[in-house]
């Protein structure tokens, strides 16, 4: 008896994970979806896209109820271990950003359907090296779930910045553009509004990497408690020098290696 009984805690914890895989893996097909309109405004092969983003959105909105009561229910279970409430507390947070996440693939659709009824509109030169660093951050956010690879989730952290960095470069270049031709206001501030919705993407996807370090290796790394790496790139390490890393993928040994998330 005490052997099923283990083995039932097991898969109800294992369930959950596989519940933020799910969520994860439809989070992020939504969002690729609205990463290729808005690169793709103008072109005809997009044109179906937002819609599909916006079908997606209820079926986001049901997996984060379904994930934050099978959480519940693991907390009513009572008596757990270190890891198991690392766990719960970290995939109570990750469905919040990951619905986030998907609230923010539908406002970067609204942005398409805007643009698509403005001629001027013409795509600033770096939205879409924007776009692949954003779509780079999620996928590894993802792969850093489901192998619980903290070297992944490290990588993101150190990718925020670039985003940052693109959403100013190109703020300026719009606000230069508007004050010299009047027409390229409107498209302006609607592409103005959809680097905000890739830099709150990216902050999202950060805000992932962190509760899987802190789920893998119960290390907070957040608001600048950040991860170092060493000369050869193989270890992460917090500002204290305490060693994180943790490759997993033995842990998921039946997921695809790949780990092939462009679409979903």
């Amino acid at each position: 008896m005490a052997s099923s009984a283990g083995l039932t805690e097991a898969v109800l914890y294992e369930t959950l994970v596989n519940y933020l895989v799910s969520m994860a893996r439809t989070v992020e097909g939504a969002m690729n979806r609205a990463l290729d309109a808005i690169v793709g405004v103008n072109e005809s092969r997009t044109w179906a896209l937002p819609g599909e983003v916006f079908l997606l959105e209820p079926r986001i909105n049901e997996m984060e109820i379904v994930i934050d009561e099978h959480a519940i229910r693991l907390l009513r279970r009572g008596s757990f271990s270190d890891d198991e409430v690392r766990l719960i507390v970290a995939a109570l947070k990750i469905t919040n950003d990951l619905e986030r996440v998907g609230d923010l693939a539908v406002n970067l659709a609204e942005c398409v359907i805007s643009l698509r009824e403005m001629p001027a509109a013409q795509l600033p030169e770096e939205l879409a090296p924007m776009t692949s660093a954003v779509r780079a951050m999620v996928s590894k956010s993802l792969g850093a779930l489901i192998f619980r690879n903290v070297e992944m989730a490290g990588q993101v952290l150190q990718s925020d910045d670039v985003v940052d960095q693109y959403r100013d470069r190109i703020f300026d270049q719009l606000m230069q553009s508007m004050t010299q031709r009047a027409a390229l206001v409107s498209p302006g501030m609607q592409f103005i509004l959809a680097t905000r919705h890739l830099e709150r993407i990216a902050d999202h996807a950060t805000n992932i990497a962190e509760d899987i370090i802190f789920w893998v290796r119960g290390l907070d790394v957040r608001h600048g408690r950040g991860l170092a790496m060493t000369a050869d790139g193989s270890v992460w390490t917090t500002s204290a020098g305490e060693e994180v890393i943790e490759n997993s993928r033995a842990l998921h040994s039946d997921v695809t290696p790949g780990c092939d998330t462009q679409r979903v």
